[in-house]
């Protein structure tokens, strides 16, 4: 390993926060998209049995494609140019839907069967009690599951830079063909940061979610 360049952050300082944006970009949007699918649909797998397998075992298998291999099919199915970013961010929605599908069901599974027979004695409809009921206790368990697909996006989504779609994976590609240590150091360390920064927000939107805990803590 050679000696790293300390002022090659400072030189590129505008360059990294910008490929920052993009990987930030390309790995949080999916986790919104696939969050607002996952819902709906580990709502309907603890519905019927049948529905159930079909659902988590259909979405276990999408994480099993490699990640390059949909990068490179996705422009094919979406009619976009190679190095766009949806591509990428179309790909990543589906891999948090592989991971969020299961963690849904999860949660949903976890709440208490006397919390939700009270709900149904007090006549909440179905979808009602899934909103008002099911899903603020299940807070805890998808939290946790959103923020493995988190830290997973934000690792995926570098492998976008083999096909050349800019973000903080081409300090990777760049840095290794050059046999150029600083610049791989500065992806790996922006990539951590970034995976951390996720991780926080979704722990701190998961604590404003769930002040119940921290009140029946006390209690």
């Amino acid at each position: 390993m050679t000696t790293l360049d300390t002022g090659y952050v400072a030189d590129n300082a505008g360059d990294i926060a910008y490929r920052m944006f993009l990987h930030a970009e390309m790995a949080g949007i999916p986790l919104i998209l696939g969050l607002a699918i996952a819902l709906p649909l580990g709502w309907l797998a603890r519905r019927n049995r049948v529905t159930r397998l079909v659902l988590l075992t259909g979405s276990g298998l999408l994480y099993t494609i490699p990640s390059l291999a949909l990068f490179v099919v996705m422009p094919l199915i979406l009619g976009t140019p190679i190095l766009a970013g949806w591509n990428v961010v179309a790909a990543m929605t589906l891999y948090t839907l592989a991971l969020l599908v299961r963690t849904v069901v999860d949660g949903l599974d976890a709440v208490p069967d006397d919390v939700r027979q009270a709900a149904v004695a007090m006549g909440y409809p179905p979808l009602k009690r899934f909103v008002s009921v099911e899903l603020p206790l299940a807070v805890p368990v998808i939290a946790a599951g959103l923020r493995v697909a988190a830290v997973s996006n934000v690792s995926i989504v570098s492998v976008a830079a083999l096909l050349g779609i800019p973000q903080l994976g081409i300090y990777l590609t760049n840095g290794y063909n050059r046999t150029y240590w600083t610049e791989i150091w500065v992806g790996i360390v922006a990539i951590l940061l970034l995976a951390l920064v996720f991780d926080l927000v979704i722990q701190a939107v998961s604590r404003s979610l769930t002040r119940w805990q921290r009140v029946g803590a006390a209690t």
